[in-house]
């Protein structure tokens, strides 16, 4: 209790030392809780989205302390924001990036009103409280300390909160890129996709996005005669179906390490037990790896999808009634690539696994371009690394590849360098109440400690 205390207001003096006289830290944290709740009291569930509604709340914000803030809009209803801090131009821009579009909610399930930004415990509840309104509120925060301390900046700084996020990237992030290159192009990104793990208030890691898996897909369609049921047919469709899920469940693709999750499991290993350390430094061991990837699976999920192109089937569809033998099936696989994946041996070694004439492997070309990995050795990483270190005492930075999907791929397509953070998450609130979940919430030193550590890395990367 007395080391977490002591860190808080380490954190607080640090804060107040980097504003210096000029700002009221303690109206610094009311501020940000009130635009947090504002926010999350924003209905944006998408679909439909309604973005437009949260940002015009950004919009108005910003042109109230004299930001330049323009709506740049796809869809009706779906607008997004750019606003842009200008620099001397002697660096290239560092963009700041959050989505104002949140996923939808069963109520039932929660405990609270998802949208009434409901604060208990020391928490602050609400659907979007991790994903993404932390973001766009930090963002916000960061800008407007930004103007109001006349920062001189030798890069602009452009925030952007987009809509779409959830789903339907054409109204988002696609748009600008397509249509607004010159509003958001920049060298850096930082948006969604890391964070930080605490126990009992204490940082142990953050976790930095450098690269992320390839949302693809692939279908499944088996084909038979159809018929009565009375009388079993050797080419049932949902029994060839069946098969060549299970074949596709136990197949497990070849493991390749990368930049980033060789250091991530180099970096982890550093502070955990004994026993894991050794299971993160042997699986580049030939002969170690088998056993640990065995392990992986069973009890370590996420580092068994992070080293491997992923296959889920999550979706089959067969059949209308019981007595009639279906004349088709058909299965839908979530595939999650690596980033440097050849998609079409990959469908090629699909076909010979599931080795079954009467399945069709029905490749799926969309979803998010696959961009080269964002580099580690950069001034933006460093500083990243250097803030954690401030505002995170006693934690490391992790170097992470997300197995899900964020619109920084878009962005990491055309060149950007690109980041994913995010804020603190105690160990106990990881499976609870936790991004899409019922019962979001985050906790509120965890915000404030999020706003300043992008404060920190926004003011060292762009002031002059």
């Amino acid at each position: 209790m007395v080391r977490r205390v002591l860190i808080v207001l380490a954190c607080a003096a640090g804060m107040a030392g980097l504003y210096g006289q000029t700002l009221d830290f303690a109206a610094m944290r009311r501020e940000t809780v009130e635009h947090f709740t504002a926010l999350l009291k924003v209905d944006t569930s998408n679909p439909p989205g309604n973005e437009t509604k949260a940002a015009l709340y950004l919009q108005g914000v910003l042109e109230k302390e004299g930001i330049p803030a323009k709506l740049f809009t796809h869809t009706e209803g779906r607008a997004n924001l750019v606003a842009r801090l200008t620099g001397t131009g002697r660096k290239r821009p560092i963009l700041i990036m959050g989505h104002t579009d949140v996923v939808g909610v069963q109520r039932e399930k929660w405990s609270f009103d998802p949208f009434a930004a409901i604060r208990k415990d020391g928490y602050i509840y609400g659907r979007g409280a991790l994903d993404d309104k932390d973001n766009l509120t930090a963002g916000l925060m960061v800008l407007l300390t930004l103007k109001r301390l006349g920062v001189k900046l030798d890069r602009d700084v452009i925030f952007v909160a987009e809509a779409g996020e959830e789903g339907n990237s054409a109204v988002g992030i696609n748009f600008l890129v397509e249509n607004h290159w010159n509003q958001i192009d920049a060298e850096y990104c930082l948006a969604e996709g890391g964070g930080g793990l605490r126990r009992a208030g204490v940082p142990v890691y953050m976790t930095v996005a450098t690269t992320e898996k390839v949302p693809r897909g692939a279908t499944l369609i088996a084909r038979g005669t159809a018929g009565h049921g009375s009388a079993p047919r050797m080419d049932n469709a949902v029994v060839h179906l069946a098969g060549a899920v299970a074949r596709v469940a136990e197949w497990q693709p070849p493991m390749r390490l990368n930049d980033t999750t060789r250091s991530y499991f180099e970096r982890l290993a550093a502070i955990s037990s004994p026993d894991e350390a050794r299971r993160y430094r042997e699986i580049v061991l030939t002969g170690k790896a088998p056993a640990i990837e065995n392990y992986f699976r069973q009890h370590e999920i996420t580092h068994n999808s992070i080293l491997r192109t992923s296959i889920s089937p999550n979706v089959i569809k067969a059949g209308f009634r019981s007595n009639v033998i279906p004349s088709e099936a058909e299965a839908i696989l979530d595939i999650r690539a690596l980033p440097d994946e050849d998609m079409g041996q990959f469908y090629q070694s699909l076909r010979r696994v599931i080795n079954d004439p009467r399945i069709e492997v029905v490749a799926n070309r969309g979803g998010r371009p696959a961009g080269q990995p964002t580099r580690m050795d950069t001034e933006l990483f460093r500083l990243l690394e250097a803030a954690q270190k401030k505002i995170y005492p006693g934690a490391v930075t992790l170097p992470y590849m997300l197995t899900g999907a964020t619109d920084m791929a878009q962005l990491r397509a055309r060149g950007v360098q690109a980041y994913g953070i995010g804020p603190m998450v105690e160990e106990k609130d990881r499976l609870l109440g936790g991004a899409h979940g019922d019962d979001e919430k985050i906790l509120e030193q965890a915000l404030h400690q999020f706003v300043e550590f992008l404060w920190v890395t926004v003011r060292d990367i762009a002031a002059n």
